[in-house]
């Protein structure tokens, strides 16, 4: 629970007893200004309780502002009492002897009727080290209910708290005592008596600290600046705006008359003694001691010295240590300045030295030098002028070979005018986005808007025009980037298919690609179950496949020309928010004339483009290309949508269980309910269509499209057998896709009575 200082209750806690445990730690000093900070006004009492842990005590103890303390106990009282003496709030110093912390504290507590009690958190080395249970909590659990209990972290924010249920006693022996005890400020007169009343185990000595914050003298443990200095580092609490002598002693007025100066010539045989001795005789002759009798003994007593005048005292005794810190420092400030300036004097005289060494042997070596220059640049300019003219030769072969290629591309680019009605018309399907656009809507390209990478560029996720869609970005060093970038955009803008990734628009320029955001990913993913998705029920599953089998056959029957995929896998088929399957990524498709797009005869590409495992090994020997060629990578694809395992030899796997009857071990086993009999006809029909040889592959639409069809159907019943009992544990995303899986039957139906045109 943590709680600011405006929402502390405003109460009146000038009549309450404040008291803080305090030790060593940091937290202690945290505590105590947090205190002050919040709840103590000018002038209240806090009491200040420390417990010193013994193995044997007698009886339990408690001293308030002793005056046999040892001086570990008075030195662990001091940066408090000067924090408190600075903010004008009175302290009660209490020691406490116990064999137990808690124990101690609760008593004390309950004796002195303490209102508010407040702690610093527990670390390592602090007031509750001697224990290892949570002694905060403990004490905010055990205290009586009358008292408040804080407990402060080390940001200084309330760590805990425990309300007051009840009023405190209005009086007690050791709350009286406390209260009545003169505060911990050096202008007492002499020794106070503790009172007949008071118990063995409450006894009060009188206070022996004298503050030098405070009013009338300096404490007598404070010898000399150095212990003023390390007092100081112990108080952490005081404000870092000023230096360490201002810190612990703010700045004082300075009397009229005063002829010190402020150089260091004119006090340095100014000692302490001199001072003290100076501050004895000025407040012997003010006027505050004119009723000293001349009769009574010379010695001062320093207990009937008037405050006024001990001020006087402090504060010359603090001008010249501050006066003697700025001298030594400005002393120290100049041996520093000097010594930097001669060490950088010696510094410029030895290089000044080795440069006149190195200019010496110059100019003794300066014809052999000479000649040797002569000698290089002669080199260097002879292989400056074969570089030139190799240069000039490269130059004009890449001039040809660009001439060469430029006439080849216009006559490539005349060839698909005049095969592509919409090319030769001249009418752009898809919608051009300036890169600023894409810049801004991808935050730049921003790492968190990257949602994956593969052999063309990085794919990114942003909105456009309000929706959300994928851009693929090309890389600059990608090979055959722009090649395929321009075949995705003539395929993808000409063909519109429910099973084919929508292009919504491109940056030609640029090499941008903007699709439709697919919320699934890939069915890679799905099927490895990564990003800790649930597995593909098999309803699911066999429908993707008569789906990925749908979008092929309407790429196969497109006018005028067939479209070959040659890049057909699992990373390239994306799922939509229902579980759609979509076939992306068609940037190495090729066009195969409608002569050789049949069974027996192939069109012969100069080099094959694919995924390793997933390539038609007819294709890869011979580079004779054809539909079938999708066929091998579709069969490789659903015995992987069946099994769940990697494509290396996995036809070959397959083949050989369904030959032993053993197939069912190879599954996937994150599906329990496989339909055995229609799952085994799923496999044999794979494996055909993974045959080495492409004509002892089956025909897409005549085979295996309708097979999948039927297996799709029977998918679709199962589903809704399950909906109708109320069984939701198969049916995963079976809503959202209900009503596009009858569309897709149709358009299946479609494909499988007629090719379609792909001006859809």
């Amino acid at each position: 629970m943590w709680l600011s200082k405006d929402s502390l209750e405003k109460k009146d806690a000038s009549n309450q007893l404040i008291a803080v445990a305090i030790d060593r730690d940091k937290g202690s000093q945290i505590a105590l200004k947090w205190a002050i900070d919040n709840l103590l006004q000018r002038g209240q009492i806090v009491v200040l309780v420390h417990v010193k842990v013994k193995n044997q005590v007698p009886s339990p103890s408690i001293v308030i502002n002793g005056r046999n303390w040892d001086q570990q106990t008075k030195d662990l009282f001091l940066p408090f009492r000067c924090f408190c003496t600075r903010k004008d709030i009175q302290c009660r110093d209490i020691v406490l002897e116990d064999t137990e912390v808690t124990k101690a504290l609760v008593e004390f507590v309950s004796q002195a009727a303490i209102e508010v009690l407040i702690m610093g958190s527990a670390s390592k080395g602090s007031l509750f080290r001697f224990n290892k249970a949570d002694n905060p909590a403990t004490i905010s659990k055990s205290a009586p209910d009358f008292c408040t209990v804080y407990v402060i972290s080390k940001a200084g924010k309330i760590s805990s708290m425990r309300s007051a249920a009840r009023p405190a006693p209005s009086f007690t022996q050791l709350r009286s005592q406390i209260l009545n005890q003169p505060s911990s400020s050096p202008t007492r007169k002499g020794p106070e008596k503790s009172s007949p009343a008071e118990s063995p185990s409450s006894r009060i000595d009188d206070i022996e600290f004298r503050s030098p914050f405070g009013r009338g003298g300096r404490h007598p443990h404070v010898k000399s600046y150095g212990e003023i200095m390390a007092i100081d580092t112990d108080i952490s609490f005081v404000s870092s705006g000023r230096s360490s002598v201002d810190r612990m002693f703010p700045p004082l007025y300075e009397p009229p008359g005063s002829n010190r100066q402020s150089t260091s010539s004119d006090n340095t045989d100014y000692t302490y003694e001199t001072a003290r001795r100076k501050s004895s005789v000025d407040i012997l002759s003010s006027p505050e001691f004119s009723t000293v009798s001349s009769n009574e003994d010379s010695s001062i007593h320093w207990s009937n010295i008037q405050p006024q005048a001990m001020d006087d005292a402090v504060e010359a005794e603090m001008r010249r240590l501050r006066l003697e810190l700025r001298q030594t420092m400005d002393m120290y400030s100049n041996a520093c300045k000097e010594a930097l300036t001669a060490k950088q004097k010696a510094m410029e005289l030895q290089r000044w030295k080795l440069e006149e060494e190195r200019r010496n042997e110059d100019i003794q070596n300066s014809e052999e030098s000479t000649q040797t220059i002569l000698e290089k640049e002669r080199a260097k300019s002879k292989a400056a002028m074969e570089s030139a003219e190799a240069h000039k030769r490269i130059a004009e072969l890449e001039s040809r070979k660009r001439i060469s290629l430029e006439m080849k591309a216009l006559k490539d680019s005349e060839n698909r005018n005049k095969s592509h009605d919409v090319m030769s018309s001249g009418v752009v399907r898809y919608r051009r986005y300036t890169i600023d656009e894409i810049e801004v809507a991808t935050e730049y390209f921003a790492e968190s808007r990257k949602i994956g990478e593969g052999g063309y560029g990085p794919v990114f996720r942003c909105y456009l025009d309000h929706t959300l869609v994928a851009v693929k970005v090309l890389r600059p060093d990608a090979a055959q980037g722009r090649s395929q970038f321009q075949q995705e955009v003539e395929v993808l803008s000409c063909i519109r298919h429910p099973n084919m990734v929508l292009l919504l628009g491109a940056c030609p320029e640029y090499g941008c690609l903007v699709y439709e955001y697919m919320h699934n990913g890939s069915l890679e993913d799905r099927l490895f179950c990564r990003g800790g998705t649930p597995p593909l029920s098999w309803q699911h599953r066999f429908r993707i496949a008569a789906e990925i089998a749908t979008g092929l056959l309407f790429l196969h029957q497109t006018k005028p020309e067939p479209l070959v995929h040659r890049d057909l896998k699992p990373a390239n088929i994306l799922l939509d928010r229902n579980l759609v399957s979509k076939i992306s990524d068609v940037g190495l498709a090729r066009l195969v004339p409608p002569s050789m797009a049949d069974d027996v005869t192939q069109y012969r590409m100069t080099s094959t483009a694919g995924t390793f495992c997933y390539i038609d090994p007819e294709y890869q020997q011979t580079g004779m290309l054809g539909v079938k060629s999708d066929v091998y990578s579709l069969g490789i694809m659903l015995l992987q949508i069946v099994t769940g395992k990697s494509p290396m030899g996995l036809a070959h796997h397959v083949e050989r269980a369904l030959e032993r009857g053993t197939f069912e071990d190879m599954l996937d086993p994150s599906v329990p309910d496989w339909p055995v009999n229609e799952v085994l006809s799923f496999a044999k029909m794979s494996v055909k269509c993974a045959e080495l040889r492409r004509r002892d592959r089956p025909d897409l639409g005549t085979v295996v499209l309708p097979e999948l069809c039927r297996l799709r159907n029977l998918a679709e019943e199962s589903l809704d057998a399950m909906m109708f009992r109320g069984g939701g544990g198969g049916a995963s995303g079976y809503e959202g896709y209900r009503s596009t899986s009858r569309s897709q039957a149709t358009v299946s139906q479609d494909l499988l009575s007629g090719p379609p045109s792909h001006e859809e």
